[in-house]
């Protein structure tokens, strides 16, 4: 059985989450502490922990390079995409338990969410329709 090819919307959006990860990573490990202060919510989390935003940002550039790899190399396009799925998803559902176990209030949802949960839903969505759309190959 033949596969149509995954449309250029779903590449499109790969290519945006690919870039605006690698874009965030790069700001966290050039500028821990800019970081932490453009960020909203950020400060409310915790003290600023420079070991830490730097892990995170690798985290981020591991995040965007998947994005872009199975944007640019269909063959791996389901697996580095679902790899990046798996992450953004665990790093949203972390932020719902901290407001669902009271650490963060309802408003973080919001504020969160276009930076932390959209990216996630996306990342499952495009990935969904990446396995659906095998392509052999190219």
């Amino acid at each position: 059985m033949v596969r149509r090819p995954v449309s250029r919307v779903v590449l499109g959006i790969a290519i945006l989450l690919g870039v605006g990860a690698i874009a965030n990573g790069v700001f966290m490990l050039a500028s821990p502490v800019s970081w932490y202060f453009a960020v909203p919510g950020v400060t409310t989390t915790g003290p600023f922990n420079q070991h830490f935003v730097r892990d995170i940002g690798l985290i981020f550039l591991g995040v965007g390079t998947a994005f872009l790899l199975g944007a640019a190399r269909p063959i791996h396009r389901s697996v580095s995409w679902g790899a990046a799925a798996i992450w953004l998803s665990g790093h949203a559902l972390f932020h719902i338990w901290e407001v669902a176990v009271g650490i963060c209030g309802p408003s973080a949802l919001l504020r969160d969410f276009p930076a932390v949960t959209l990216p996630a839903v996306l990342a499952i969505a495009i990935t969904v329709h990446a396995v659906s759309h095998k392509e052999s190959g190219r």
